[in-house]
């Protein structure tokens, strides 16, 4: 699987294999394109990276048709056994109305069920199926290996600073 790619070798491969010109020559001879201040916008790089990483996510995980919110989903149900699904939607930063289809198809594959919440039966209380348990236990070793792929040039210490810096971007 390949690594999320920098930004300037996403910019180097699409010069690369552009198709060649009306008269035949190869793309590949005109010089990078300059990034400009696309270089210096931290939006930018945070969505190239992304998009690098879910690709290799989604290489990773095709197999199972699933999603990294479907799995980020997943993750927060585990982790908080009764989650309500307004406390699963501020958790992922997605709206109510996004929720309801989101757990309607986890629920449909037989990964997730609700159950009435004892506290307010208007509610529902989100819990991992025994078909997301077993996923979930199956999708560890692949989930391992992508995370090992993305952060392949990092150094531990790294890795643990750009979650550092990440969380803080976030926070705004």
């Amino acid at each position: 699987m390949a690594r999320a790619p920098s930004l300037k070798s996403d910019v180097e491969s699409l010069v690369r294999d552009a198709p060649a010109d009306d008269a035949g020559r190869s793309s590949s001879r005109k010089p990078p394109l300059a990034l400009g201040r696309l270089e210096r916008l931290l939006g930018y790089a945070l969505r190239r990276a992304q998009f690098g990483v879910f690709q290799d996510f989604a290489a990773e995980m095709k197999e199972f048709g699933l999603t990294p919110g479907q799995l980020g989903a997943l993750l927060l149900i585990e982790a908080n056994k009764g989650l309500s699904q307004s406390e699963l939607g501020l958790a992922l930063g997605i709206d109510r109305s996004s929720v309801v289809p989101l757990i309607d198809r986890l629920q449909k594959r037989g990964w997730v069920r609700r159950a009435p919440r004892i506290s307010d039966r208007r509610a529902h209380a989100l819990e991992l199926a025994p078909g997301g348990v077993a996923l979930l236990t199956r999708l560890q070793p692949r989930l391992d290996a992508h995370e090992e792929r993305i952060a392949a040039d990092l150094s531990p210490a790294e890795r643990q600073r750009l979650f550092d810096l990440l969380t803080r971007v976030a926070r705004r």
